[in-house]
């Protein structure tokens, strides 16, 4: 418990104090309100940042939220090898996040990344990745895709693996297919483990910081600046944690929202 109040609520606190100051570390504190606020909603970039955390999370959503659980599903049907294919999909979560972005970042690298290699190796037109503002912000949510599928991964299979095999064969003598099988026996037996990681998803994707501040820096012309990277440019570039302060705390208040009313939604469907 101490050990909580002192590195987890103490700086909540603490941040939330700092929202409505004006602070450097080195001078006393001056208390200024509501300014920080009102800084950040005059800032251009505040709605930027805001307008590409959600394209980003729907986009981890609609590529990255199905991939684990299919993935999961073809690893519980497999007969031999199931220990070398579940290493081989956790094995990226094992890397650093950020040797995972200094990775990929060649493998996008528009002139001799590996991308690009393959695809004048095989004649098609090259893409410029990174450096474009149309693929910029796609191009990202494949490295996160790829370096946090294993643990979601892992966690679908051990869900299946708690399926009766009865349901499976009592579907086999209805003659239902695999799709079939899956959307009637598999996804409402695991209903609760997608409906938890999705919210975990979400609210891990709202934070998104260092794929974007290794990749890309923000750019092509700030395609990437998320709301963890523009708090991170208002305290370290500018040296106002004030402002910072009141952007974590915007954030914290939207990710509780999110999270109660889903919780609350998602209970009455349960009911």
């Amino acid at each position: 418990m101490v050990v909580f109040a002192i590195f987890s609520w103490w700086p909540i606190v603490r941040g939330i104090v700092l929202s409505f100051q004006q602070v450097n570390f080195v001078t006393s504190p001056d208390w200024v309100g509501w300014e920080n606020f009102e800084r950040l909603f005059a800032d251009p970039l505040f709605v930027v940042a805001w307008r590409n955390t959600l394209f980003f999370t729907i986009l981890a959503l609609v590529i990255g939220f199905g991939v684990p659980f299919l993935t999961a599903v073809v690893l519980n049907e497999l007969r031999h090898a199931k220990g070398y294919f579940r290493l081989l999909v956790y094995l990226p979560v094992m890397l650093p996040p950020v040797v995972t972005a200094l990775l990929w970042k060649w493998f996008y690298d528009p002139g001799p990344g590996l991308f690009n290699s393959v695809l004048r190796g095989l004649g098609l037109p090259t893409s410029q990745w990174l450096d474009s503002s149309s693929t910029s912000m796609i191009s990202l949510v494949l490295v996160i895709t790829w370096a946090n599928m294993g643990s979601a991964t892992l966690i679908y299979l051990a869900a299946l693996q708690t399926i009766p095999g009865e349901l499976y064969e009592a579907a086999d003598l209805d003659g239902a297919g695999i799709l079939k099988k899956v959307w009637h026996v598999t996804i409402p037996q695991t209903k609760f483990v997608i409906l938890m990681l999705l919210l975990l998803q979400v609210v891990a994707t709202m934070q998104i910081f260092t794929e974007p501040f290794v990749m890309t820096g923000g750019g092509p012309e700030e395609s990437t600046v998320t709301v963890l990277l523009l708090l991170y440019r208002y305290a370290f570039y500018y040296n106002d944690f004030g402002t910072a302060s009141a952007l974590s705390l915007i954030l914290f208040g939207a990710l509780a929202v999110f999270s109660f009313l889903y919780l609350k939604i998602t209970r009455k469907a349960d009911a």
